[in-house]
Order: C-alpha cells, then structure tokens, then sequence
C-alpha cells in the first residue's frame, strides 16, 4: 500500500470510528430516556479475550443445559431486555440452566481471529464451562443470525456433546443466495484488504453495508414500524429500545469480517461442505443433533433459501421449521423473534414443546 492509499484508509478509519463514537452517545441518550435494558441478574463463570460466558440464576434451575449464542457484531442485551420480552427469563422460566456467551470488544492485537476462533475456540471454551458447571455431558444450544452459524459451526466439531440445535433466522446457505447480501458481496472485490487495513472493522462500517444491502429493512421498514408502534405504548417503548440497542455495537476483528465475506457469503463454503476450521472440514452432513430453524417467509437479508438447502442437507435424524410472520413493535425485524409480542406467545411456546417432544426438555407444572 503506498502512502496516499495508506492516508485514505487511514483517514476512512478515523472517520468511521468517529462515527461509532456519536453513536455510543446517541445510545447514552436512549438510556437517559429510560429506553436502556433491564437485564436479568447473572454471574460470569469463563471469561478470556474476546468472550465472556454468562450463567443465569434461578430457583427451578433443574433442567438441561442451553448455550446461548448471538451474533458478535452487537451486545448481547437484545437477548434479555425486559423482563416481559426476555429469552433468558422465557427459558428460565421452563426449568432451564441458562448460558448467555457475551462477545466483547477485541483488542489492537486481536485483529486475527477469525472463524476457526470465534466458531471453535472461543465456543469451544464456553462450552466446556457449562458442561463443567451443569455437570452434563451436552447442551441445548440455540443461536441467531450470524451467532446461530458460528453455533452451527460448533456443534458440526462437537456433536457429541449437543443435544439439540435452535437456529432463530441464522443464515447457513450463502453465495448467490444469501439474499439481500449477495448482489452487494458480488459487486465488491476481495475482503482482505479492507479486513487488513482497518484492523479492527468498526461497526458504523458494517451499518454501512447493511443499509447499503437492504436498505428497505435497516432504513424504510423502521420508519414504518415506528409509525405503526405510536400508538401502542407497548409496541413503541420496545421499539425504541431495539434502536437503542442498534447503536450499542463494536467493531469486528479484520480477519473475522475477511472470513465472513469471502469463506461464508463469497465461497459459501459452509453449505458445500468445505468450510475448514484448524484441521477439521465441516459442513451440513457434520450436524447430527435434532434440528429446529425459525424462518421469516418474508426476510430478504436472511430469505428461506438462505436455510432450507442446509437444514434439508443436514444429518439430524428429527428436524423441524417454524414460520415467523413478525411483530410490530420491533424496529428490526430480524430481532423480532427475540423481543417481538408474537414472536413470545406463539413461536417460543412452539420451542420448547418441540424440545419436550424430543425428550430435551421436561415441562414444568
């Protein structure tokens, strides 16, 4: 890179990570407003650079094991936040012993982890400690958009000590068919570059490509959701905490968003069996638990086709799909499945009598 591209990347990087910074300001303002979550009580019980497990409390805490996985773009609060809207306190409710993974900030010197660290190692460690504390040889574990592919990922290295998979609107089928993505990923050269030269990809960076990608989903569909949200104080309250939540992200190690681009959505080498993590090669006939995929018939980030092909390919002997037709309310309809009204009253009740029907999960009362 000769000095003039060195000073444009330089000054881009700059710019973009002033960006982040007026956007933590606008999420303080959001808290100031009384829109910040209102998590449930845990303690940590692994922690290393990059993650840290979470381990939830509770007084029916009896049942089996489920790991939790979200995306590693943002935090991890959309999972739990409010108690009324909450998977965590959902779960827990059912008897379960509840794990939350945190992802966190990496450092300057972190820049090169990648897919084989994010969807083995670190899980890899997390998943031994809630083995360890549970005191089971396996988990439930339940993941969505791109946590649900690194928990994929996971459980292809690990099947033995899975119990059952849930994949809340995860993509697992990508190339020309990972929906609104695709045209973009194709237009665009290769990702290293861009990976190496920010070092750490910030995240007003991947908003950026988002909204460039599905500007429909991430831009005109808010407005109209907060327009149909005014006036239900319920709907809107949560509608403006999901904003608040879109501007609490962190930037992306270079490598990771390079894998991410080029191995998953480029090469699509997850679906063809090839995607290679250390010196194992997965794909769909490496996951053998008992599958069950939540998908929007409606989403254009994350369509069926982007799931359907991988979810028939994979070697789950018991499979299941549930339809999510979406709420009001949700800002994003990605995250509708973990805050959205609908998405509690029918789809997680339809989760967990799935899992009793399977015999991973023993019903309460």
């Amino acid at each position: 890179m000769n000095m003039l591209e060195w000073s444009y990347v330089h000054t881009a990087k700059a710019a973009f990570e002033h960006m982040d910074d007026i956007r933590r300001r606008q999420g303080d303002m959001f808290d100031a407003a009384g829109f910040g979550p209102r998590e449930t009580p845990y303690r940590v019980i692994h922690a290393e650079a990059g993650i840290r497990l979470r381990r939830y409390e509770s007084a029916a805490d009896e049942g089996p094991a489920l790991l939790l996985v979200p995306a590693p773009i943002k935090r991890t609060y959309i999972w739990d936040m409010v108690p009324e809207r909450s998977v965590v306190r959902r779960c827990l409710d059912q008897g379960m012993r509840v794990y939350l993974v945190e992802w966190t900030p990496a450092s300057d010197a972190e820049h090169d982890a990648g897919l084989a660290d994010y969807g083995d190692r670190l899980l890899r460690a997390c998943l031994a400690a809630v083995v360890a504390d549970a005191g089971q040889p396996g988990v439930i574990l339940a993941g969505h958009s791109l946590g649900g592919t690194l928990a994929t990922m996971l459980a292809c290295l690990y099947p033995q000590q899975v119990r059952a998979m849930l994949l809340l609107e995860t993509p697992l089928h990508f190339g020309r068919d990972a929906g609104s993505f695709a045209p973009l990923v194709a237009a665009t050269p290769d990702a290293k570059p861009i990976g190496d030269a920010f070092g750490k990809v910030p995240g007003s960076f991947l908003n950026l490509i988002s909204s460039t990608a599905a500007p429909q989903v991430f831009q005109w569909e808010r407005y109209i959701d907060w327009s149909l949200s005014f006036t239900d104080a319920d709907a809107l309250g949560m509608h403006m905490r999901v904003e608040r939540w879109a501007h609490d992200e962190f930037p992306l190690p270079g490598k990771l968003f390079t894998d991410i681009v080029e191995q998953l959505y480029r090469d699509d080498q997850l679906m063809k069996g090839r995607l290679r993590l250390g010196d194992r090669q997965i794909g769909p006939q490496a996951l053998k638990a008992p599958l069950l995929n939540v998908i929007d018939p409606r989403s254009t980030i994350i369509p069926p086709q982007s799931i359907l092909p991988f979810h028939e390919a994979a070697a789950s002997k018991v499979k299941k799909v549930l339809p999510y037709e979406g709420d009001i309310g949700v800002a994003i309809q990605h995250v509708g499945i973990l805050v959205g009204r609908n998405a509690h009253a029918v789809i997680w009740p339809a989760i967990f009598d799935w899992l009793a029907e399977i015999g991973s999960l023993r019903r309460l009362g």
